[in-house]
């Protein structure tokens, strides 16, 4: 069973707003069943503003056996519920729907751990703990989805019939991936699965990788043998982002990428049909080309905003044309902290705090400055959902050697639950820590260390498996939902131990 909690501003009366759901119900596929039974979909208002309403006659309230074709808001059964509390502690958002009210009703309202369940008179953070607290142990976690679309779509209409409207058609589910509620504690969720990312670049120029994999054959080859090793999702990128890399343009671009997914999605083999592809762009045209030719999610190291630095008017509707496009193909998105070129842009002093120290600088930067993107990016009319998006530090974008190992160190505290005295933006969301073979790991092992014992070696990308190795064991510690690597066997043991050292139950 999956939960979905949507905020919807409408101006029409309760009543009405019920047919309506039940008319989407019927369009869905919702069949009469016995009460209470399985359903393909059920929709439900649980909150109307803090009004109160019950559509029966006074006299027929005493339980709750005469609800068909009735209205009772809020639901009645809500307050028992997990399913339905956990989601509105974690979305931070009120639920539905407000006609008209004063601006101050909506600040006071926009945080919905802190609503007051006008029939209880308690928070909702409040009735979620009264609910869990009595739960016995052993009791299943719930946990958070996040459903990656089939793409392409297969038209199985004649194509003389007419599209009954501009809406986009639906694609099923490919897959999907599962995390922990936030709350639960970094490095100890039990049995929480790590996923792992395989790094494609279809580049002859890419830092690790570079003319390895830039012709179909040898990008179809290092597809299938990372998903045979276990890599969750491929991530193909066409266009290097190492510094002092070569412009590349839109057109090439696409034709480096969309050649290698289509050729993954017509291989023979049936199981091909299931790897996951990432499109590793920040190109609107790319993004949208890529998806339409069988990628399930848009992995942007510039969280939708371009590769201007400082953000520029252009950089805000480069962020709006990015967000329509994931809205309307419906796909998760990666969402990376960066600052432009990768090289450059490292000075967090703005965020200098007696607290913490100067490694903190930088932990609260990535905060500050990918949170506002994110909430950009989520909140408002047309905004992305936010069990689509996964939130990635940019380890090694705009960032010292220092810098990098105070994210990896950290990386709990970026999207933990509560940060200083407000809330932070980056709470509760999926993160993805991508450190393989990078620049910094080189700068640590050409460095001696302090008692001489190791003299110090310098290294290619290539020669830096180890290095990797010991990053992203870090990253697992930390909670990493997903890692992003190159060599897939390798790291999959490292993940596989990693998992067993801090997420499994032992025994």
């Amino acid at each position: 069973m999956v939960n979905i909690l949507s905020k919807v501003e409408t101006n029409q009366e309760p009543r009405v707003l019920l047919g309506f759901l039940k008319q989407i119900e019927r369009v869905v596929g919702r069949t009469p069943s016995i009460r209470n039974g399985p359903r393909v979909v059920d929709l439900d208002i649980l909150t109307y503003d803090a009004e109160i309403l019950d559509t029966r006659d006074e006299k027929c309230r005493s339980d709750l056996n005469n609800l068909e074709g009735e209205l009772v808001v809020p639901h009645p059964r809500m307050i028992e519920r997990e399913f339905v509390l956990r989601p509105m502690n974690e979305l931070r958002i009120l639920l539905l729907s407000k006609r008209s009210y004063p601006e101050s009703f909506h600040h006071a309202c926009s945080m919905i751990p802190h609503f007051i369940h006008p029939v209880a008179n308690k928070p909702i953070e409040m009735l979620l703990k009264e609910v869990t607290s009595g739960q016995l142990e052993g009791t299943p976690l719930m946990k958070k989805v996040l459903p990656f679309p089939r793409y392409p779509i297969t038209c199985t209409s004649p194509p003389d019939v007419p599209v009954p409207s501009p809406i986009l058609p639906v694609p099923a589910t490919a897959s999907y991936w599962t995390f922990p509620a936030s709350e639960t504690l970094p490095g100890m969720s039990p049995q929480h699965r790590i996923y792992v990312m395989a790094t494609l670049n279809v580049t002859p120029d890419s830092f690790s990788d570079g003319s390895m994999h830039d012709s179909v054959p040898t990008a179809i080859s290092y597809a299938m043998s990372s998903a045979a090793a276990g890599a969750d999702i491929i991530d193909i990128g066409g266009c290097s982002t190492r510094p002092g890399a070569t412009f590349v343009s839109s057109e090439e671009e696409l034709a480096r990428v969309i050649p290698v997914i289509k050729a993954i999605r017509n291989i023979p083999q049936e199981n091909s049909k299931d790897i996951l592809i990432s499109v590793d762009t920040y190109r609107q045209d790319v993004a949208k080309a890529a998806v339409l030719a069988g990628a399930n999610c848009i992995n942007d190291v510039y969280a939708f905003t371009g590769p201007e630095y400082p953000l520029t008017q252009g950089s805000a509707e480069h962020l709006l044309s990015m967000r329509r496009l994931a809205r309307d193909l419906a796909v998760p998105v990666v969402l990376m902290h960066s600052r432009g070129p990768a090289g450059s842009n490292k000075d967090y002093s703005m965020y200098h705090s007696a607290a913490g120290g100067g490694q903190a600088d930088v932990l609260r930067g990535v905060q500050a400055e990918l949170g506002d993107k994110v909430d950009a990016i989520v909140k408002g009319r047309s905004g992305v959902r936010r069990w689509l998006v996964v939130v990635d530090p940019g380890i090694g974008f705009s960032k010292t050697v220092e810098d990098n190992l105070a994210l990896l160190r950290h990386a709990s505290w970026l999207t933990g639950c509560v940060v200083g005295k407000g809330p932070n933006p980056l709470a509760g969301y999926p993160q993805l820590i991508g450190t393989s073979k990078k620049s910094f790991l080189g700068e640590i092992l050409a460095h001696p260390n302090r008692e001489g014992s190791y003299k110090g070696r310098k290294t290619e990308p290539k020669d830096r498996g180890w290095a990797t190795a010991a990053a992203v064991a870090c990253a697992a510690q930390q909670g990493a939902a997903v890692v992003r690597v190159h060599d897939v066997p390798e790291m999959m043991d490292v993940v596989m131990v990693s998992s067993a050292l801090w997420r499994d139950k032992c025994g």
